[in-house]
């Protein structure tokens, strides 16, 4: 099962400048290792037939002609293969020389790609020996006719020419796709990569999941950095997976100096990269996820968008030809899978530096959202319950630093403790010692004889711990913090996460509501995250305490020692097992099978298949069952990149069937 994964590889040959049969021999092993490796696309630099440096050699029809035979091995060599080969390599068309990508397949060409944006400035001068390839972006030389591919004729019209290229017909133009299995690629080469409007800013919208760029882009002081920003934003800007190939080792250094770079992006992210400067020849593989892209694509109503001269995507999708090249290499996922798998997806990530300043960041998204609230309102109170857990202290941390910008004292944060039926001596004391430490009023109001008066009106044995039991303490507790906020002219807080709506592990018209949510996109392992990240902060203990607490809502006596009986994640599951689920059903769009697929490789070690099978079903079933209660939650800020608001990202049917996404799992 390939779970919408495609293997790519890029190749950088140990090359030397105008030795052929060195650099065909190279190539081979490469190839040889692509393939080996179960990559269904490996791309080499541009040139790399003959050395990107050659300069007015280029002008030698010996040089010439002895890389086309040597393409003409390569294409030998690949057949009965799997992997397709882009290889760079001088073409000789109609009395011009073009500087070309060389598209290979078992033992086939299938198209050639001219390069556009020839560099003439600098240490460029590509211009003295190559034609550009927008000479075959002009309708004078579009052309309709037929052609053969694998044996099969097909009809192309469009922008470009045939060429018979060593004995294979086939066409030569820019405006080339090329599918594999499920994956399409465009291609484009070196300095078009860097043009203000790149080649790819248009294959991408015509339909190219991947781009490769073939490239000879030397170093100098800075630019790699640059150069690696530049692809990841591409990728991202373009909603592709970018394969970038550069020329290495053995170029000339006679003015300088080519290092080798590979790098393979994913929608903005650095899936893979190599170690510049190496003597020898050097591979790496990624696995792109086309059918990830193809969700984020679907999803982006502005990734087919007009262009700014009015031209649609549809329209500019229409010249270019798209090429069938056959399946993609049977390549086992399962046993090996060249791409990361981040077990909690929405912790920062970096040095400990740049967690810290993501950390504040995200506090202060929370709390700029909340000092906006407070001023529309003209409101200068704010009420809390604060139950010694995670959730209320993050939620109480965000208040305070919100009324310390608007310049408001913090004692008009009224923090309130609401000892219960299950309610511990560690959970009291930390709300208690919390309140202090942030300098808020705090009460403490049990809600023990309003809870028990309510059973006795209801007719309620209060043996029998049930729902009523258990709900009819939460919807207490947010009745008295509505009664207060009357009472204040306050804001009643809330401070339910993102992972319980998903859940609905909240009360309905209880802990489920407030007049404002501060929380309600932020999943529990980003607050455990935050919070932690407070306590290095302001070296309070009481933090690390409260984040080593076991989470729960105490809506159940406590054990004989006084200890938590009722552990959140003993009845639905392990928060992040839930988060990961979350941010890969929402966001990606994965089917049951690929997510349980890749959190069993994300949790190698800490959960068995069984035990994440079992929480992905109780995760499926509570998501579809809950979202009643999510379908009318208060106003909160989208912090993290899932939002469940019904007003912004999320809209789903409260009567939807979770059947398809359990009969899938059943059948696993």
């Amino acid at each position: 099962m390939n779970y919408g994964f495609f293997r790519v590889a890029a190749a950088v040959p140990r090359v030397k400048v105008a030795d052929v049969r060195h650099n065909l021999e190279e190539t081979i092993s490469l190839i040889d290792k692509a393939e080996a490796g179960k990559a269904s696309l490996v791309v080499f630099p541009e040139l790399s037939v003959t050395g990107y440096t050659c300069m007015d050699m280029f002008s030698q029809n010996l040089l010439l002609t002895a890389s086309e035979e040597a393409v003409g091995k390569i294409v030998a060599h690949t057949r009965g293969k799997h992997v397709t080969v882009v290889a760079g390599a001088p073409v000789r068309f109609r009395g011009r020389l073009y500087n070309c990508a060389v598209v290979i397949r078992n033992g086939g060409i299938k198209g050639i790609v001219p390069k556009i944006y020839l560099p003439t400035y600098a240490e460029f001068d590509e211009g003295r020996w190559f034609a550009s390839g927008a000479d075959f972006l002009s309708p004078s030389v579009s052309v309709t006719g037929r052609f053969v591919n694998d044996g099969k004729d097909y009809c192309r019209e469009g922008f470009g020419s045939v060429i018979n290229y060593l004995g294979h017909r086939c066409n030569i133009s820019p405006n080339l796709l090329f599918t594999v299995g499920e994956a399409t690629f465009g291609i484009e080469i070196c300095e078009d990569f860097w043009a203000p409007v790149p080649p790819s800013s248009f294959l991408a919208p015509s339909g190219a999941q991947v781009i490769v760029n073939i490239s000879a882009s030397n170093e100098v002081m800075g630019k790699h950095l640059k150069r690696k920003e530049l692809i990841a934003i591409q990728s991202g800007r373009t909603v592709s997976g970018y394969v970038y190939c550069s020329a290495g080792y053995g170029e000339s250094t006679m003015d300088t100096v080519y290092g080798g770079s590979a790098v393979i992006c994913e929608d903005g992210d650095t899936l893979a990269e190599n170690e510049r400067f190496s003597m020898e020849g050097s591979i790496i593989f990624a696995d792109i996820d086309i059918e990830r892209l193809e969700v984020q694509r679907q999803k982006k109503n502005s990734f087919k968008s007009m262009a700014p001269d009015g031209t649609s995507a549809s329209e500019y999708s229409g010249l270019y030809s798209c090429f069938y090249l056959g399946a993609a290499a049977p390549t086992d996922f399962e046993s090996r899978l060249f791409r990361p798998v981040e077990p909690h997806p929405f912790l920062p990530e970096g040095d400990p530096e740049e967690v810290a300043s993501r950390s504040r960041e995200i506090l202060e998204i929370q709390t700029t959202a909340l000092v906006a609230r407070m001023e529309h309102i003209g409101c200068r109170k704010a009420i809390l319950g604060i139950s010694g857990g995670l959730d209320s202290t993050l939620a109480l941390i965000v208040t305070a630093k919100a009324f310390d910008k608007l310049g408001i004292p913090r004692s008009g944060i009224i923090g309130v403790t609401m000892p219960g039926l299950g309610t511990t001596r560690r959970t009291k004391s930390n709300a208690i010692d919390l309140m202090r430490t942030m300098g808020v009023t705090s009460r403490e109001i049990s809600v023990v004889p309003a809870v028990e008066l309510h059973f006795k009106d209801i007719g309620h044995d209060p043996t029998v711990m049930d729902s009523t039991y258990e709900n009819a303490q939460a919807r207490e507790r947010t009745q008295i913090l509505m009664d207060i906020a009357n009472q204040e002219g306050g804001l009643v807080i809330g401070t339910g996460d993102l992972s319980e709506l998903a859940l609905g592990w909240c009360t309905y018209n209880g802990d489920h509501m407030s007049m404002y949510g501060v929380n309600a996109s932020v999943p529990k392992t980003l607050i455990k995250h935050l919070v932690r990240q407070a306590a290095k902060e302001f070296g309070e203990d009481i933090l690390l305490d409260i984040v080593d607490t076991p989470i729960s809502p105490e809506l159940m006596p406590a054990g004989s020692e006084g200890e938590i009986k009722q552990r959140t994640e003993d009845i639905i599951g392990p928060y992040e097992l839930h988060d990961f689920f979350i941010y890969n059903y929402t966001l990606n769009g994965y089917s049951p099978a690929k997510i349980l697929f890749l959190a069993c490789r994300a949790f190698d070690g800490v959960y068995d298949r069984e035990t994440i099978l079992k929480w992905l079903k109780k995760f499926y079933w509570r998501f579809f069952s809950q979202q009643f209660k999510r379908s009318c939650m208060p106003d909160g800020p989208k912090v993290s990149p899932v939002s469940f608001s019904p007003r912004g990202d999320f809209r789903m049917p409260s009567d939807a069937k979770v059947r398809l996404w359990i009969d899938e799992l059943e059948a696993l």
